[in-house]
Protein backbone atom coordinates (compact mmCIF):
# COMPACT_ATOMS: atom_id res chain seq x y z
CA UNK A 1 0.00 0.00 0.00
CA UNK A 2 1.46 3.31 -1.06
CA UNK A 3 0.95 6.76 0.39
CA UNK A 4 -0.62 7.82 -2.91
CA UNK A 5 -3.22 5.02 -2.68
CA UNK A 6 -4.03 5.95 0.93
CA UNK A 7 -4.44 9.58 -0.16
CA UNK A 8 -6.81 8.56 -2.97
CA UNK A 9 -8.94 6.51 -0.56
CA UNK A 10 -8.97 9.35 1.98
CA UNK A 11 -9.93 11.95 -0.61
CA UNK A 12 -12.73 9.73 -1.95
CA UNK A 13 -14.00 9.18 1.58
CA UNK A 14 -13.88 12.91 2.26
CA UNK A 15 -16.27 13.35 -0.67
CA UNK A 16 -18.45 10.30 0.02
CA UNK A 17 -19.31 10.98 3.67
CA UNK A 18 -20.76 14.47 3.17
CA UNK A 19 -22.52 13.25 0.02
CA UNK A 20 -24.18 10.52 2.11
CA UNK A 21 -25.30 13.05 4.69
CA UNK A 22 -26.60 15.50 2.07
CA UNK A 23 -28.54 12.84 0.15
CA UNK A 24 -30.03 11.43 3.34
CA UNK A 25 -31.18 14.86 4.55
CA UNK A 26 -32.51 15.81 1.12
CA UNK A 27 -34.46 12.59 0.62
CA UNK A 28 -35.90 12.52 4.14
CA UNK A 29 -37.04 16.16 3.91
CA UNK A 30 -38.52 15.72 0.45
CA UNK A 31 -40.49 12.55 1.12
CA UNK A 32 -41.00 12.66 4.90
CA UNK A 33 -41.15 8.87 5.01
CA UNK A 34 -40.96 6.65 8.06
CA UNK A 35 -38.86 4.23 5.99
CA UNK A 36 -35.19 5.34 5.82
CA UNK A 37 -35.24 6.22 2.13
CA UNK A 38 -32.08 8.32 2.27
CA UNK A 39 -29.93 5.51 3.60
CA UNK A 40 -31.56 3.10 1.17
CA UNK A 41 -30.81 5.47 -1.73
CA UNK A 42 -27.12 5.91 -0.89
CA UNK A 43 -26.63 2.19 -0.34
CA UNK A 44 -28.21 1.33 -3.69
CA UNK A 45 -26.37 4.10 -5.55
CA UNK A 46 -23.04 3.13 -3.99
CA UNK A 47 -23.60 -0.53 -4.86
CA UNK A 48 -24.43 0.37 -8.46
CA UNK A 49 -21.34 2.56 -8.79
CA UNK A 50 -19.06 0.00 -7.17
CA UNK A 51 -20.34 -2.75 -9.46
CA UNK A 52 -19.68 -0.50 -12.45
CA UNK A 53 -16.17 0.36 -11.28
CA UNK A 54 -14.97 -3.16 -10.57
CA UNK A 55 -16.30 -4.38 -13.90
CA UNK A 56 -14.19 -1.90 -15.83
CA UNK A 57 -11.04 -1.40 -13.78
CA UNK A 58 -8.54 -3.48 -11.87
CA UNK A 59 -9.08 -3.46 -8.12
CA UNK A 60 -5.55 -2.04 -7.91
CA UNK A 61 -6.39 0.99 -10.09
CA UNK A 62 -6.45 4.57 -8.87
CA UNK A 63 -10.10 4.89 -9.93
CA UNK A 64 -11.16 1.99 -7.70
CA UNK A 65 -9.12 3.38 -4.78
CA UNK A 66 -10.62 6.86 -5.14
CA UNK A 67 -14.20 6.08 -6.16
CA UNK A 68 -14.73 2.48 -5.11
CA UNK A 69 -12.97 2.13 -1.78
CA UNK A 70 -12.99 5.80 -0.77
CA UNK A 71 -16.15 7.37 -2.17
CA UNK A 72 -18.45 4.33 -2.23
CA UNK A 73 -17.09 3.10 1.10
CA UNK A 74 -18.00 6.38 2.76
CA UNK A 75 -21.20 6.88 0.78
CA UNK A 76 -22.73 3.54 1.74
CA UNK A 77 -23.49 2.77 5.35
CA UNK A 78 -24.15 -0.48 7.14
CA UNK A 79 -24.24 1.14 10.57
CA UNK A 80 -27.06 3.55 9.68
CA UNK A 81 -28.92 0.72 7.92
CA UNK A 82 -28.70 -1.45 11.04
CA UNK A 83 -29.60 1.35 13.46
CA UNK A 84 -32.55 2.55 11.37
CA UNK A 85 -33.87 -1.01 11.05
CA UNK A 86 -33.65 -1.43 14.82
CA UNK A 87 -35.34 1.96 15.36
CA UNK A 88 -38.20 1.01 13.04
CA UNK A 89 -38.76 -2.23 14.98
CA UNK A 90 -38.59 -0.42 18.33
CA UNK A 91 -41.12 2.15 17.11
CA UNK A 92 -43.56 -0.61 16.19
CA UNK A 93 -42.98 -0.53 12.44
CA UNK A 94 -41.85 -4.15 12.37
CA UNK A 95 -43.04 -4.69 8.80
CA UNK A 96 -40.94 -1.77 7.55
CA UNK A 97 -37.98 -2.97 9.62
CA UNK A 98 -38.26 -6.43 8.09
CA UNK A 99 -38.64 -4.96 4.60
CA UNK A 100 -35.49 -2.91 5.17
CA UNK A 101 -33.48 -5.84 6.55
CA UNK A 102 -34.53 -8.20 3.76
CA UNK A 103 -34.97 -5.76 0.88
CA UNK A 104 -31.89 -3.56 1.18
CA UNK A 105 -29.30 -6.33 0.69
CA UNK A 106 -31.29 -7.82 -2.19
CA UNK A 107 -31.71 -4.49 -3.98
CA UNK A 108 -28.07 -3.51 -3.32
CA UNK A 109 -26.79 -6.82 -4.73
CA UNK A 110 -29.04 -6.37 -7.76
CA UNK A 111 -27.73 -2.80 -8.19
CA UNK A 112 -24.13 -4.02 -7.98
CA UNK A 113 -24.89 -6.71 -10.58
CA UNK A 114 -26.52 -4.11 -12.83
CA UNK A 115 -23.50 -1.83 -12.41
CA UNK A 116 -21.22 -4.75 -13.29
CA UNK A 117 -23.33 -5.51 -16.36
CA UNK A 118 -23.28 -1.86 -17.50
CA UNK A 119 -19.54 -1.63 -16.93
CA UNK A 120 -18.71 -4.88 -18.71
Amino acid sequence: MTIARVALVAFGAALGAPTRWWVDVYVQRRWLAVFPLGTFAVNVAGSLLLGFLVAGWSTESAAVALLGIGFCGALTTFSSFAWESHRLAEDGARGLAAANVVGTPIVCCAAAALGWWIGS
